[in-house]
């Protein structure tokens, strides 16, 4: 992709990942990605605002070179991660006489992360301002989104935040703002959830610092810049702290039905009190789809047949995910099939440990349900009920 103006100071450099389907190994890219860069011309200096993964750093250069680029001042890391990060060596090599700018954490981790000499890097302190000429950078530190060293980097003049990962979206796209692209919150929200969610109480936090700031533009790492960044601000202030929704997920595998039987039992009962219900079953749900589920949610039910007495790996895996995903969901259900022996509840329970919820009676069943298990499925719907309406 050519680079794009955002204004006359400030130009969006980086690369778009069209193909790319997985990140970290782990995450569904649904809509590709990118790696977003920026260069601010002062009258007197020239920043580059975080590189590009190693990948795509031809982009980056020929991106550079587009707008007769024949010198950088200053690179500034706000994220230590290697898809930020991964190009700082050969743009260093590129323009010999830069600096390199991040927090003390920043250099703690640039150094072992990448073969850069320590005396290329200036560090600087939080709410330090640098000088561009008639342009002023101001560097916000923002540990924990979602990496202890992360740091926005703010344009005064211009009240343009360079936000890093936080508002990012992993959404490769044409169109340079999110106004223009109908996935954009979605894939926000799916982004929060993924990579944002853990950390919610220190989003929080940081959301409360940027009220101090006047700001007419977002630009993040990933996804298309925000041109009206009221739309981001007030979702993440929903994601993070709104209210639960009178949803429930149900996540789940099967192997002989049993289970299954028992998730569509409950899906009915839970639609006939005005429940919304998402299942999802985890041989074909990804974990995008798990994450973007939990953010609402006021109820998350895991259901599984015992597998050598135990959860079945899928949920095993599930529970793993959703421990670590941390989501605000306040009410926690099991429910499940064994043949002759299971210890579920207690193994899956204890894969909880880091959630704040409370755990409904569990409905455990041995062989196929029958109608008499019924009564159990309909004393936990009207629990949930009962709970969602407080």
């Amino acid at each position: 992709m050519y680079p794009r103006k955002i204004n006359e100071s400030v130009f969006a450099v980086g690369a778009v990942d069209w193909d790319r389907t997985l990140f970290d190994a782990l995450i569904p890219l649904p809509y590709g990605t990118t790696y977003n860069s920026y260069l601010v011309q002062g009258s007197e200096k020239t920043v580059l605002i975080d590189t590009v993964d190693p990948a795509k750093i031809s982009v980056l250069k020929r991106n550079l070179n587009s707008l007769n680029i024949d010198h950088i001042d200053y690179i500034v890391s706000n994220h230590a991660e290697q898809d930020h990060s991964g190009s700082i060596p050969e743009i260093l090599d590129l323009f010999p006489m830069a600096k390199l700018l991040t927090g003390k954490k920043g250099q703690d981790m640039l150094l072992p992360l990448l073969d850069i000499a320590p005396a290329k890097i200036q560090v600087v302190e939080d709410r330090e301002t640098l000088s561009l000429g008639d342009k002023t950078l101001q560097f916000i530190f923002a540990p924990w989104v979602h990496w202890p060293e992360t740091m926005f980097s703010y344009l005064v003049e211009e009240q343009l935040l360079f936000s890093c990962d936080l508002f990012g979206a992993h959404l490769a796209s044409s169109e340079l703002y999110a106004s223009k692209n109908e996935h954009t919150i979605q894939e926000a929200k799916r982004y929060y959830a993924e990579i944002m969610m853990p950390y919610g109480t220190r989003v929080a936090k940081h959301l409360e610092t940027l009220k101090d700031f006047k700001i007419d533009t977002i630009a993040p790492s990933h996804g298309p810049v925000y041109d009206q960044p009221e739309q981001i601000l007030s979702a993440y202030h929903e994601w993070v702290a709104g209210d639960l929704k009178n949803e429930v997920v149900i996540i789940y595998v099967t192997m002989h039905g049993s289970t299954e039987e028992l998730v569509f039992r409950l899906t009915d009962e839970l639609v006939k009190r005005n429940i919304s219900v998402t299942p999802l079953n985890t041989v074909t749900a990804s974990l995008g789809d798990l994450a973007l589920s939990l953010v609402d949610a006021k109820t998350v039910i895991l259901g599984s047949p015992a597998y050598l007495m135990g959860a079945h790996p899928n949920l095993v895996y599930a529970a793993y995910l959703v421990n670590t995903l941390k989501p605000r969901t306040q009410n926690i259900g099991i429910i499940g099939s064994f043949g002759w022996g299971n210890k579920m509840v207690n193994q899956l329970t204890d894969m909880l440990k880091d959630l704040t919820a409370e755990y409904l009676p569990p409905v455990l069943v041995k062989g196929q349900p029958r109608q008499e298990d019924n009564d159990q499925i309909k004393a936990l719907a009207d629990r949930i009920q009962e709970l969602h309406r407080t």
